[in-house]
């Protein structure tokens, strides 16, 4: 068994007997704290397993345990797979509060992956944090809760940050006795100094703050009584005792935190290996983390059956995956042409109908390409009636290993409402892949920039546009927002449009595409924003590499920083009513909880 200075504390000198969160703050006796495996390589983060072993005893080869055993507890970082965890723990150590959405947990999580972290105690989720990188100036100014995570989705993260910034800390209430807290603070420093940051800064909550109101002056000499020990506040007490310091108090952090009477504490604590009169010379590495894109310039031509539809899409996932890209994306309304070997006209609703019966033979045929050619499809989009009887336009994501998300579209246009009775979707999400989070707006979401910005807040990098219009001034509307998405994201775009003319199928008369991969305009990127173009209106495959890791850092030290630059003071989008960050009825949480931060 390694010794404990290996552990996530590995900088700071232990002197002291190890103490056992299972037995009550004693020695370590039986229960001992061990690194499991070998050394990680410089620059990860270190787990803390804790095991139990026996005392001393020799154990008999036979016996259940050996010096391997399973961890009963871990600390590591947060994956997108524990988000329902992660909110019904927020819920349960926070009643009355209003809880994240998943999107805003994503985000957490895609921002800045290494800086989440969950505690698992024998595979169940007991406790979570959330932080990101701050500047020093505005982490140290004065600032609200929403102003400083990017209204809970962590989209302030700066990737050149001097301090951790912690935002989120919650704990089960039935496991406290193992100082879950404890150990995501010390999992919180060992992160802080790893990456050499300046320390940790957040806004504590002061639960005892508002019934304590008669016996002090104000929020600050609360503190400091708290503080001296005159008088008792659950949260900042357990801050105190673990390293942190108040700087002052922070008004109006979390208006509807009622039992802090919106204030919180804002506690630091300054990491002791790094020189505070050193200037910061945090840069962004320039690295290469490429990902190859195809879009698919689809000519819109009557098949006789099912089957010739399906060879037809198969022939370019084929061709995509020969140029391995990682990902083939398709037009909006491509499916359309399996109306055309219909024996007699259909009505709008009977063609529906029609299309609805193709849908699980197309993903289930989707899905089989992206499995077979080792590819991630984003299968443009298909009118289908839904499980509640409504009809939308839906995009499915046929990813290469095997799951399939669907992505609603939330704007038909005013022809799609009239004609195919379309209603707009409720929710736009990213989709987690091999290759990170993506999003996907289907043609004219693209022109609405609230649901750009919502995907690039939780985490996606690339965004797929498969649009349908019939002239070049439609075509020019999604051409236009779609670069300005790009843009003011600082992300990539992919627009991928339909061509040619389908006789005989209603809306499909005639088309006018001109596909595209659009990118930011700054130095790293192509001169023009457009990292490859399709020529008009004929059927063609456009490929194009991009390398992420430009985005991270024009995102940091890009001669313009939009993300960044937000004025989260001034204005915010609401999503979903009782988010994090959102008014609603709050009364305080039960139990003793490590709270803030």
């Amino acid at each position: 068994m390694r010794s404990i200075d290996r552990v996530a504390v590995h900088r700071r000198a232990l002197d002291k007997p190890i103490e056992s969160e299972f037995s009550g703050g004693k020695p370590a006796s039986r229960y001992q704290a061990t690194l499991i495996g070998d050394p990680p390589p410089r620059g990860s983060l270190r787990r803390m397993h804790f095991n139990a072993q026996t005392n001393g005893r020799s154990l008999h080869k036979d016996h259940v345990m050996s010096r391997r055993s399973p961890a009963i507890l871990e600390v590591r970082v947060a994956v997108p797979a524990d988000v329902p965890a992660i909110l019904e723990l927020i819920a349960q150590a926070y009643p009355g509060f209003g809880n994240y959405s998943p999107g805003q947990i994503l985000g957490q999580i895609n921002n800045f992956p290494e800086g989440q972290f969950v505690a698992v105690l024998e595979g169940t989720i007991v406790g979570y944090c959330a932080s990101s990188r701050i500047d020093e100036e505005i982490a140290l100014s004065p600032h609200d809760w929403a102003t400083i995570t990017g209204n809970g989705f962590g989209s302030r993260h700066d990737a050149t940050g001097e301090w951790l910034y912690g935002f989120e800390m919650a704990v089960d209430a039935r496991q406290r006795g193992l100082r879950i807290g404890k150990r995501l603070y010390e999992v919180r420093r060992a992160l802080a100094e790893r990456l050499e940051l300046r320390g940790i800064v957040f806004g504590g909550r002061m639960p005892n703050y508002a019934r304590s109101k008669p016996k002090v002056s104000g929020p600050q000499d609360y503190l400091e009584q708290v503080r001296e020990g005159k008088l008792r506040d659950p949260v900042i007490g357990f801050q105190l005792a673990n390293g942190f310091t108040p700087i002052g108090v922070l008004a109006s952090y979390l208006p509807y935190d009622k039992a802090s009477d919106g204030f919180a504490a804002h506690m630091i604590w300054r990491n002791p290996y790094v020189d505070p009169s050193e200037p910061p010379a945090f840069r962004v590495p320039r690295d290469v983390e490429s990902v190859r894109l195809a879009t698919i310039q689809l000519q819109a031509r009557a098949v006789k059956d099912f089957a010739e539809f399906v060879k037809n899409i198969e022939y370019f996932v084929d061709v995509a995956a020969d140029y391995r890209s990682d990902f083939v994306v398709f037009p909006e309304l491509f499916t359309m042409s399996l109306l055309s070997f219909e024996k007699e006209a259909l009505s709008p609703m009977a063609a529906i109908d029609r299309m609805t019966e193709y849908r699980a033979p197309i993903v289930t045929e989707l899905s089989r390409m992206a499995l077979r050619y080792n590819i991630n499809i984003v299968g443009g989009s298909h009118p289908t009636r839904t499980d509640d009887g409504t009809v939308q336009n839906v995009a499915y994501v046929c990813l290469r290993d095997g799951s399939v998300h669907a992505q609603e579209k939330i704007h038909p246009t005013p022809n799609e409402a009239y004609w195919w009775k379309i209603k707009g979707g409720s929710s736009v999400d990213v989709i987690q892949t091999d290759i990170g989070p993506i999003g996907v707006l289907i043609c004219y979401d693209s022109e609405f920039p609230e649901l750009a910005r919502r995907l690039v807040d939780e985490g996606a990098r690339i965004i797929f546009v498969p649009f349908c219009t019939d002239n070049r001034q439609g075509y020019m509307r999604v051409r236009y927002c779609a670069q300005a998405r790009a843009i003011e994201n600082q992300c990539f775009v992919v627009l991928s449009g339909n061509v040619g003319n389908l006789p005989g199928v209603d809306n499909m008369d005639v088309q006018y595409a001109q596909s595209c991969i659009l990118t930011p305009c700054d130095f790293p990127f192509a001169r023009d924003g457009i990292a490859a173009e399709a020529s008009e209106n004929i059927e063609t495959l456009t490929i194009a590499d991009v390398n992420l890791a430009d985005l991270t850092w024009a995102r940091a030290e890009g001669t313009v920083r939009n993300l960044a630059d937000r004025r989260f003071d001034l204005y915010r989008i609401d999503w979903n009513k009782g988010s994090r960050g959102e008014p609603s009825p709050r009364v305080p949480p039960k139990g003793k909880a490590p709270g803030g931060g």
